[in-house]
Formats: C-alpha cells, structure tokens, sequence
C-alpha cells in the first residue's frame, strides 16, 4: 500500500478531502522523523516502537567480486511491533495455516459414495511368455513410463 492509498482510505472513511488527509498524514510522517533525528526514539501505542540505533564497523564482501570491503559505523531505524500488531499477524498467519491444511484435505464426497468400497482398476492383461509380468508395450503406470523395451530376467 502506497502512502497515496492510504490518503484516499483514510480520506473517505472520515470524509475529509485528499488533500487535507494528504496533509494531515504527512504532517505525521515528518513528526515521527523529526523525533526520531531528535529523540531516537518514538512508541506509539499499539502500534510499535522506532528506534535509532548504531550499528557498528564491520568488514563485509563485495558478493559481486568476493573482494573484502570496510564497512563504516553507521545509524539505522530499527522497528519492534507492538502486541496488538504481532497479535493481528499471527492470527493472519493461524488463517492462512488453517486454509492451507483445509486445502490439502480430500474433498468430502456424498455420505453414498462413501459407503461404495474402492475398486481397484483391472490389471492390464500379461503377455505369454512374460514370467516376471512386465509390459512388453510401452505404458504409464504408478506415475513413471515403462518403454517395454528393458527386460527383466
């Protein structure tokens, strides 16, 4: 989602036009910046904590060339989510397990043909003279393909 989605979202449900909705998320954007550069820190409740920290030197590969490279100490923004959020991803990911499993269940058939006991196809006939049974023909059976023309003794 763009911060442009999030505009018009945002917008329709509180009935604001884009434009000031644009202004008023903006206006949010750059307070968290402003406080993290400040602060180096920002909790919002429910939602999550920012943070600055440092990350230190360290050496590195180049994954291009393999060469060695110095890497330099540097600042990043890090991200904790806060519980409601953590709380809303693992029910997303519960949901998407439970489809998963339910999706790789047999599909329940009429409580009739589950009564039917399973017949099992004829076996293909055998030619005279095959002691052992293999196909003299090419064929497809068990999900592999028996050219015919390997014999077993």
């Amino acid at each position: 989602m763009t911060k442009k989605e999030i505009v018009k979202v945002i917008s329709e449900e509180i009935g604001l036009t884009q434009l000031k909705t644009k202004e008023i998320v903006q206006k949010t954007f750059d307070a968290i910046v402003d406080t993290l550069v400040t602060d180096k820190r920002i909790e919002l409740r429910n939602f999550g904590v920012f943070e600055v920290k440092k990350r230190a030197a360290r050496k590195a590969r180049n994954p291009r060339t393999g060469e060695r490279v110095d890497v330099e100490e540097k600042y990043v923004v890090t991200f904790k989510p806060g519980k409601e959020m953590e709380k809303r991803v693992r029910d997303l990911e519960e949901e998407a397990a439970r489809l998963k499993a339910a999706a790789s269940q047999p599909p329940v058939s009429s409580p009739a043909a589950a009564t039917q006991p399973h017949q099992t196809p004829p076996a293909a006939p055998q030619s005279p003279g095959s002691a052992t049974g293999s196909p003299q023909l090419g064929t497809y059976n068990n999900g592999s393909y028996n050219s015919g023309s390997q014999h077993t003794p």
